[in-house]
Order: C-alpha cells, then sequence, then structure tokens
C-alpha cells in the first residue's frame, strides 16, 4: 500500500498570510473542524524501521481511512479455500452470494456525539458543519473529509468545490452580459461571452490546488505505486497465465495480447454500436421536427390563438416544433444514458483491466465518449447544421427526398440553440436532483461525469447562452450539500481509496477548453446574425452615418411575389437566384473572424497556460526537501543501526549466524505485505 508517514517536521517556513485575508472571516469554520495537519515531511512506512518514523501513539497512528484501507486490501486478497488457491478475496464472495455487503462502519451517529468519550464523533462534525444546506456558504473541511472518508472523496469534492468557486465569478461576468445585451438590444451587434481563455485560469489554477493538495496529503509520486503494486483482485483471479515481471522479478498474472485485442475490439465495437443509437435518434428528431411543422402549422392557421394577438405573436409552428422535439430528444437522451451506465460497466469489467487506475480511465472514456455525443449532438445540429442547406423558392432540398429541410427563424437559430440548451441542461439537472432524492447512489466517477457534461455546455455553447454559468453556479450549491448530506447520512461509509488527482477528466477537461474555442467561434460567426450585422453596419449602410436602419431588408432577397432570408439576385437579373457579392463578403468575413478569433484565443490562452506554473514554487522546494531528507536520513539510519549491531556483536561477529533470515517463510503474510 506504501502508507507515507511523517518522519520529521517541516522545517520550511511557511508563508500563507495573505492582505486583507479577514474579508473570508466569514466564510471560514472553526480550527478543529478543519483539523490542519502538522506540517511533516513523510516518507513511505517500513514496519522494521518504526524507530525511524514520529510515533506517538500505535493505537491512533493511522488515520480511519487509512485503515479501512488496509482491512480492505486484506479482505481483498485473502484466500478463503485450501483446496482452490484462486477462491479468494471479498468481492468474489459478494459477486457469489456469500455475503450481501461488505464496508467500513461509520463512527457513530450523525445527529449527536459519540458516548465513548475517546471517539473523535468526525461523522457528527462533519454533518454539522458541512453537510447541512445552511452551511453553503462556508468552506468545505477538506481535511477532516479525506480523513473519514479517503483521499478519492476528498479529491471530488475539492474539485466540486473549486469548480463552483470559479463559477460565481462566470455567473457574474454572464450575468452582466445578458443586462447588457439585453439594453442595448436594438442597436448592439456585438456578442459578449464568458473567454475561453478564462477557462483556462479555471484549469490553471485547479492544477496548481491539485498540486498543493498532492503534497499536503501525500499523494506525490502515488501513480507510479498504484500501477507497479496495486493489481486489481479481479485481474488476479481471471488472468491463469503467469510470466515474470522485469522489474519485480516475480511471476505476475497477465492476459495474453490475442485475448487482450478481442476484448478491445468487441468492446470497441459495442461503444460504436450505441453512438450509432443516438445518431439514429437524432435523425428520428430531426424527422420529427420536419413532419410535424406543417402539421403545427396548419393546425394552428385556424386556430383560436390566432386571433390572440399576445400568445398568437408568441406561439409559433417553428417554437412550438422546437420546444417539443428538444423534450422527445431530452426523454431519449436520459433513457440512453440509464441503459449506457450499465453496459459501459458490463465491458470494461470484460476488458479486465490491469489496475484500478487502468479501470477507471477506460471508464471514464467510455462514459465521456457517449454522454459527449449523447448531450451535445441536438444542439450541434442546431448551431451547426440546421438551416444550412435549405436551398431557395423553387428549389429546396429535402430529407430522403420527402421532408424539406428545416429553417431557421428569421432572426437565425441562436434563440433554438438556446431553448435547446436550457431543455437539456436544466432537465439534465432537475433529473440529477431528483435522481438523488430517491437515494440512487452514484460512484464518484458518475458523479463527475455529471459535472464534466455541465461544463461543457457552459463553454462550448456559452456565446448563445451567458447566462448558463449562473444555471451551473444555482445547481452546483445545491449539489455540494446534497452529495455531502447524503454521504454523511444515507450511504454506508465508503471503502477509502487512494487517487492522487481526478484521472482523466483532467485531459478531458483540457480537450473541452480547446474545442470550446473553436465552438463558440462559429456560433458567433454561423449562428448568429452578428458578421452580417457588422459587415451591412460598415459597408452596405444607407446614408452618410453607419447604423442598422434598412438591415432587415438588406438581408432579404426577393422572388416572384415575395421576400426570403438570403443574399441572392432577385428575378430577372442575369444571375438570378445566385449569390450576390454581398454574401461573399458576408461569407470571407465569417471565415476571417473565425481564424482570427481562433488563432488569437490560442495564444492567449497557451500564454496563460505557460505563465502559471503547474506546482506552485513552496510546493516544489517542500518536495525536493523532503525526498532529500528522505535519502540522508535513511542512509544515517542504516548507518547508526549497523554501528549498534556491529557494538553488541563484539569479538564473536565472524561467528554470528542469521537464524531469522533461514526462518523467514517464502510467502509473507498479506498484512506484511500490505504495510512493508
Amino acid at each position: 500500500l506504501k502508507i507515507k508517514v511523517p518522519f520529521k517536521t517541516n522545517d520550511i517556513t511557511d508563508k500563507k498570510d495573505m492582505p486583507m485575508s479577514w474579508l473570508c472571516t466569514p466564510y471560514r469554520l472553526p480550527e478543529h473542524v478543519m483539523q490542519p495537519e502538522p506540517d511533516y515531511f513523510t516518507a513511505t512506512f517500513d514496519k522494521s524501521k518504526t524507530d525511524f518514523f514520529l510515533i506517538e501513539d500505535k493505537e491512533t497512528f493511522f488515520p480511519p481511512s487509512t485503515r479501512n484501507r488496509i482491512v480492505y486490501y486484506i479482505l481483498s486478497r485473502c484466500p478463503y479455500s485450501k483446496e482452490d488457491k484462486d477462491k479468494k478475496g471479498i468481492k468474489r464472495l459478494l459477486n457469489n452470494g456469500t455475503y450481501a455487503a461488505a464496508f467500513p462502519l461509520h463512527d457513530s451517529r450523525y445527529w449527536t456525539r459519540s458516548r465513548d468519550a475517546k471517539c473523535e464523533s468526525e461523522r457528527y462534525a462533519l454533518y454539522k458543519y458541512w453537510a447541512r444546506f445552511s452551511r453553503f456558504y462556508k468552506e468545505q473541511p477538506l481535511n477532516l473529509i479525506r480523513k473519514y472518508y479517503g483521499e478519492k472523496i476528498g479529491i471530488y469534492f475539492a474539485w466540486l468545490g473549486f469548480y463552483t468557486e470559479m463559477l460565481t465569478y462566470a455567473a457574474v461576468v454572464g450575468l452582466l452580459c445578458f443586462i447588457y445585451g439585453v439594453a442595448s438590444f436594438d442597436e448592439n451587434v456585438w456578442r459578449c461571452s464568458f473567454s475561453p481563455p478564462s477557462v483556462t485560469l479555471f484549469l490553471e489554477f485547479w492544477k496548481r490546488r491539485q498540486a498543493r493538495l498532492e503534497y499536503e496529503w501525500d499523494l506525490v509520486d502515488m501513480e507510479e505505486e498504484q500501477q507497479q503494486l496495486q493489481l486489481r483482485p479481479e485481474y488476479e483471479t481471471k488472468c491463469t497465465h503467469r510470466r515474470l515481471n522485469r522489474v519485480t522479478q516475480e511471476m505476475e498474472p497477465y492476459l495474453p495480447l490475442t485475448s487482450k485485442c478481442a476484448r478491445s475490439v468487441l468492446s470497441g465495437a459495442t461503444v460504436l454500436f450505441w453512438i450509432s443509437l443516438i445518431i439514429a435518434s437524432i435523425i428520428g428528431v430531426i424527422a420529427y421536427r420536419l413532419a410535424v411543422f406543417a402539421a403545427f402549422a396548419s393546425i394552428m392557421k385556424d386556430s383560436p390563438t390566432n386571433k390572440l394577438d399576445v400568445v398568437g405573436s408568441l406561439i409559433t409552428p417553428q417554437l412550438a416544433t422546437s420546444v417539443t422535439a428538444s423534450c422527445i430528444n431530452f426523454v431519449i437522451i436520459m433513457i440512453l444514458n440509464f441503459l449506457y451506465e450499465r453496459v459501459a460497466i458490463k465491458i470494461t469489467d470484460m476488458e479486465v483491466p490491469k489496475t484500478h487506475v487502468e479501470y477507471e480511465n477506460k471508464l471514464t472514456v467510455k462514459m465521456f465518449l457517449f454522454q459527449f455525443v449523447n448531450y451535445y449532438s441536438s444542439c450541434f445540429y442546431v448551431a451547426f447544421f440546421k438551416g444550412k442547406f435549405v436551398g431557395y423558392p423553387g428549389d429546396y432540398a429535402y430529407m430522403f427526398g420527402k421532408w424539406r429541410n428545416e429553417e431557421c427563424e428569421p432572426g437565425g437559430c441562436l434563440i433554438e440553440l438556446t431553448t435547446q440548451l436550457v431543455i437539456v441542461m436544466v432537465g439534465k439537472q432537475v433529473w440529477g436532483n431528483i435522481q438523488e432524492l430517491v437515494y440512487i447512489w452514484r460512484n464518484i466517477s458518475s458523479r463527475l461525469c455529471f459535472a464534466v457534461i455541465q461544463f461543457g455546455f457552459i463553454t462550448l455553447f456559452v456565446a448563445s447562452f451567458p447566462l448558463a454559468p449562473l444555471l451551473a453556479l444555482m445547481n452546483n450549491i445545491l449539489e455540494v450539500r446534497v452529495d455531502a448530506w447524503k454521504f454523511t447520512t444515507q450511504f454506508r461509509r465508503p471503502v477509502a481509496a487512494k487517487v492522487h488527482n481526478i484521472g482523466a477528466w483532467n485531459e478531458i477537461l483540457n480537450m473541452i477548453a480547446v474545442f470550446s474555442v473553436v465552438t463558440n467561434a462559429f456560433i458567433v460567426s454561423f449562428t448568429s446574425d452578428m458578421i452580417p450585422r457588422l459587415v451591412y453596419k460598415y459597408a452596405y449602410h444607407q446614408g452618410n452615418e453607419s447604423t442598422m436602419e434598412g438591415y432587415i431588408n438588406n438581408s432579404l432577397s426577393v422572388f416572384n411575389i415575395s421576400k426570403y432570408r438570403d443574399y441572392r439576385y432577385p428575378p430577372g437579373h442575369e444571375k438570378q437566384y445566385t449569390h450576390t457579392m454581398q454574401f461573399w463578403h458576408i461569407l470571407a468575413a465569417k471565415l476571417a473572424f473565425i481564424i482570427i478569433m481562433e488563432h488569437v484565443v490560442f495564444v492567449v490562452k497557451f500564454f496563460v497556460a505557460w505563465l502559471i506554473p503547474d506546482v506552485p514554487s513552496d510546493v516544489k522546494a517542500r518536495i525536493k526537501r523532503e525526498r532529500y531528507l528522505i535519502q540522508e536520513y535513511l542512509h544515517n539510519y542504516e548507518l547508526e543501526k549497523l554501528k549498534i549491531q556491529l557494538s553488541q556483536n563484539g569479538p564473536n561477529i565472524e561467528q554470528c549466524t542469521c537464524p531469522a533470515t533461514a526462518a523467514t517463510p517464502v510467502k509473507m503474510e498479506v498484512f506484511s505485505d500490505c504495510l512493508s
């Protein structure tokens, strides 16, 4: 397990005093709740060197999360049959129904302190200061969470809290943009959005926060230890082949290459099949839009609502079709997501990943790849495809040769994109909260996936809906406390797990940040009418002043007895119904805007990422100091130990034998193995 324990007090001065720190006082928790740990240098625990470490009380030396991790390590590898050595581990007993469940117990009732004075009543402290919604404005007791639940859950709540904190700034910017847009609706041609470089700031600051947690929680270099030592019990059980490990020089189980390839191909084919189901459902929803649009138009033509000026002006075939299609699409998304979650776990189990980290990463990629297509495909259709392949009167384009392709509203597809985004995003959040209320258990990976999908909504499409960060902020304030309440009061105490970061989600967040630059550039250029308005204002305006007067008529083309939204020559012209020079001017401006915006934003983004170090300088110094002291102290410790042995043996050293070595068993006990 490579448990790290203190061996020397940190001798590097701490410079945490910040100016005007008193402003944060209302948000602070009492010190006995935050439980700031004494600052020590730590090293991997070795049972044969107990006097090397700073052990004050052997009974409470390991924190609760470490103790339950040790017990689970033993249970997961302990054989229970002398005849069959493969019959080992608590998971196998759980799978065959021998036991119903196996989990560590909570330390006390959550609503009152333990009667035992020696019990710290950590669960009670978590409930009182963390799991109540009235504490929503307070900081989280991350050290206490880590001590009670383990590093994995601690890292999750650290990330969720940091993400929610950064959403506060994004929500303020988005709200100001929304107010500015409403106030200057008639004359404003510019779009205001939450800049992608701001997303880079969030990611860079999180890396620094994560690096500090890695050091404070003794998670530095943890990934290598995890990969080398913590084979999954399922892997050890299912892999019957053995080979020599070149590093440890011990025989270890392995999965043959042919079997691994076959499992990977089957897994990939399954994922592609489910993604194709999503695409098929999107095509079905598009067909629904096309078929129902005409039906709505004909019904509403004779509907009494057309006599009501206010209602009739709001209820249009386009709006009715958009809302109903979005609702149907949301229901399909939820159904497919519910089914795929179980399929993803099954096919990941089938692949038999070697380590816990590999298992989590494979499951993460499968879940996100599916949910990315599932949640975002309808928004991508509305933003980038709807209304782009329509044709013009007399030469319309048809889907399957039957239904005329959808057109956007006269003002563009931006309103419909916002409608789709709000229904899917808000509906997803409401459905997630309903699931929480009915006590459906979601593991940490699923919870992170839920938050990352939300992060995608507020970054990929923020140009169309600046209030998205505000909605996400309100949801996350509730989410943090609901999750805390459920972990503290409703769920069994989970087995502690040790991870050094949020795993593959870090790379996924970076990918979304890069992709958001492209999507927002295309939304501003092709989905909104910002570029056509700018081109008209500065190149085709009427009169001597640059105004928007006459823009609507300028954006319409003539067809016999009517007008339609496009830039084409009128009938009778030698180039009738072909695109005008203004169309190509606007297209060139759109492409130029995309190229310039992408390059400028990418330069700023990567400059910001380069400018802000991933690891704070004081943390780097502490890590280097710790590694140096480990080598020095261990060398001195072994040297002193050898001197003591030589002084005790005296002149009889040549006659000394080593019976302890001869008596050492070939196979160490599981408990000794997990500590040494």
